[in-house]
């Protein structure tokens, strides 16, 4: 039977443009969407695809849930998901949270339940305790977490090595001789979030600096309240001279702050955070960063959802990827000069 794959060979064109096509999800030119067209009469797509679904009974949707489709992370996933989709033959079902664990994310599980999805792909926002029960939420649907999900859970899950990220910054800013060091943190009670924490603040212990709780703050992962937080504490009477931000969204959030203040990075403030994004190098000077390897974790997930729903009934997953730290120039050595009696700075306001 012939696939997406045959349509777009035959036509010439990417499996992208053969589904959006298909779905009439996005435009597609006249002249490219009438050699899809083309293609499709002559392998017989639509028609054998639909006898397919109808013979053996299964849904050619697939589900997928996320927080936030401005952040960079998760733009990036349904990106990378939606064409691994399209290449078997699936259509994406996109369900948005709004970091809304206890009202938005059972909702949109249970929208997907009904639309009938082969199986989902869910990057959830909540506390690990609030998945403790999520089989029953989900019933018979195949389910795959992916970023912010605890060990503990019993399901399928893919992850990166949250505690080998912020190590590779906190190791990176201490070897430039800071000591007084900030900590825009992501949401208190996000299990990712935790990790970060806890593995930064380890690292610091082993080389006796300790972590001040005045200049650590919760962002939220969004970048209000990241910029809020930055100015507070950069305004604040023991400045630091370094900052690590656990978030892209937070990233951009405190760049505003600190360029508001009238401080240059790395002279004034050396900055390093997690998530590497189109911004972080357009910024001057580009920033380091340590790298989630989102596409590979997105090609996980769903390779591991399609097993799967094609029969694997194995143990359960859990997939760890490996981060990498990006040099570049915001983080530089503690000017010698640079003691607790800095210049005080005056807020910028609107």
């Amino acid at each position: 039977m012939a696939t997406m794959k045959d349509v777009a060979r035959r036509a010439g064109v990417s499996i992208a443009t053969v589904s959006a096509v298909v779905s009439g999800g996005a435009y597609v030119s006249p002249p490219l969407k009438a050699r899809v067209q083309a293609a499709i009469a002559e392998l017989g797509y639509a028609r054998n695809a639909m006898a397919r679904s109808l013979k053996q009974g299964n849904s050619s949707l697939i589900g997928l849930v996320v927080p936030d489709i401005t952040n960079p992370l998760f733009t990036t996933l349904v990106d990378r998901i939606q064409k691994l989709a399209a290449a078997e033959d699936y259509s994406v079902l996109l369900g948005l949270t709004d970091h809304n664990t206890g009202a938005l994310e059972p909702d949109v599980l249970g929208l997907m339940r009904s639309h009938q999805v082969a199986g989902t792909i869910m990057c959830p926002t909540g506390a690990a305790s609030a998945y403790a029960t999520i089989g029953e939420t989900v019933g018979n649907m195949k389910l795959v977490l992916v970023d912010n999900a605890s060990e503990a859970l019993d399901v399928d899950s893919v992850v990166v090595d949250n505690a080998m990220a912020s190590a590779l910054a906190a190791r990176h800013i201490l070897s430039h001789g800071h000591e007084r060091i900030a900590v825009i943190a992501g949401s208190s009670h996000q299990y990712v979030a935790q990790e970060r924490l806890k593995s930064f603040k380890r690292v610091l212990a082993e080389e006796s600096v300790i972590l001040d709780d005045d200049l650590v703050a919760d962002g939220d992962f969004r970048e209000e309240e990241a910029y809020a937080a930055a100015r507070r504490i950069l305004t604040g009477p023991t400045r630091p001279t370094a900052i690590f931000i656990a978030g892209n969204l937070m990233i951009i959030g405190v760049m505003r702050a600190i360029a508001e203040l009238g401080l240059r990075v790395p002279d004034d403030i050396s900055v390093v955070g997690i998530d590497d994004f189109s911004w972080a190098a357009a910024f001057q000077p580009a920033l380091t960063v340590v790298r989630q390897p989102i596409v590979d974790m997105a090609t996980t997930a769903f390779d591991r959802l399609l097993a799967r729903i094609r029969g694997d009934d194995g143990p359960l997953h859990r997939d760890v990827l490996v981060p990498e730290l990006v040099v570049r120039q915001s983080c530089g050595t503690v000017p010698e000069h640079r003691g607790l009696e800095e210049r005080t700075l005056t807020a910028v306001t609107d």
